[in-house]
């Protein structure tokens, strides 16, 4: 049982990050409608943003939640910085470009690659880490119930929350997030309604930006930093996407929760004999994102936004 609890513990760290990946694609595609293969990039840029904010604002005296206030500091630089690279992007390369969604899910391979290679070319490619000292598990959590939890792991959680629950308060109690809705659900009838689409869609890329520069902040302190730590979780992150509907924002709450856990659980498969370690996580996930699309093909949430 302290096993499970510890697996359901990991997989609840994961899911966080997943889900700040998952809610800013699924923006991009209901609103800018493609899938944007640049969003893992993104997620790296947001992390390096904060690893470079956190050298000059990591000394700042304080914590929460076991982290210092200079980490928190960093982290809203970090989603600044990806959010303003995001808007340029847009304006730049996306905007400008009389295509279709195939024609911007190409593009945005390419600024894929050119977000990476940027990176590779400043940071190179070995493996950095915030300067943060590793805290132990928290006693009463490790003596009561047997579950290996730190202070880092409780702030990613609650952080996450804090984010998420900003942006469903956003979505459904102001003018803007009715208009974000509206453009998602029908772009033509919004921009006739009078709703100046073109502002929606730089305040879209705004807000899913800097939620998955809070992602890649998070997963490059949950693990390590490096050029490709957003490409490498992309694909899991689109898993997510398409399983909770893709063009949700509510589905890839669930979708990221959802794989998440199923990443962190899929050690117990070898418990129970089966041949299967943690390498094979991610091509578990795809197996149930097959099985969930048999059973609803517009995913668990397909038809909310």
């Amino acid at each position: 049982m302290a096993q499970i609890l510890q697996y359901l513990a990991n997989g609840l760290v994961y899911s966080s990050i997943i889900i700040l990946g998952s809610i800013g694609l699924s923006l991009v595609y209901s609103i800018a409608d493609f899938a944007n293969f640049a969003h893992g990039d993104t997620m790296t840029v947001g992390a390096y943003g904060a690893f470079v904010a956190f050298g000059l604002f990591g000394g700042m005296g304080g914590s929460l939640l076991g982290l210092p206030l200079g980490f928190y500091v960093s982290l809203l630089v970090g989603m600044a910085l990806a959010a303003a690279i995001a808007v340029l992007t847009h304006l730049a390369v996306y905007e400008p470009l009389d295509t279709d969604s195939i024609g911007l899910l190409i593009t945005s391979i390419g600024v894929a690659f050119v977000y990476r290679a940027s990176l590779m070319g400043v940071f190179g490619t070995d493996f950095l880490q915030y300067d943060i000292t590793r805290s132990g598990p928290i006693p009463f959590l490790l003596e009561n119930f047997d579950v290996a939890i730190t202070q880092r792991d409780v702030a990613i959680v609650v952080s996450a929350a804090v984010l998420v629950g900003s942006l469903h308060f956003l979505l459904q109690r102001t003018t803007l997030g009715r208009k974000m809705r509206a453009t998602a659900d029908n772009p033509d009838l919004a921009r006739v309604s009078g709703i100046r689409t073109d502002r929606v869609i730089l305040v879209m890329w705004v807000i899913g930006s800097a939620l998955a520069a809070a992602g890649g902040v998070f997963l490059a302190l949950y693990s390590q930093l490096d050029p490709r730590i957003g490409f490498g979780i992309l694909l899991v992150v689109f898993a997510a996407v398409i399983v909770g509907g893709i063009g949700s924002v509510y589905g890839a709450m669930l979708g990221g929760l959802l794989i998440g856990m199923i990443h962190e659980l899929t050690p117990l498969l070898g418990d129970v004999g089966i041949p299967i370690g943690t390498a094979y996580a991610p091509a578990i996930a795809f197996v149930i994102m097959v099985a969930v699309l048999l059973v609803k093909p517009r995913g668990i949430a397909g038809d909310l936004t």
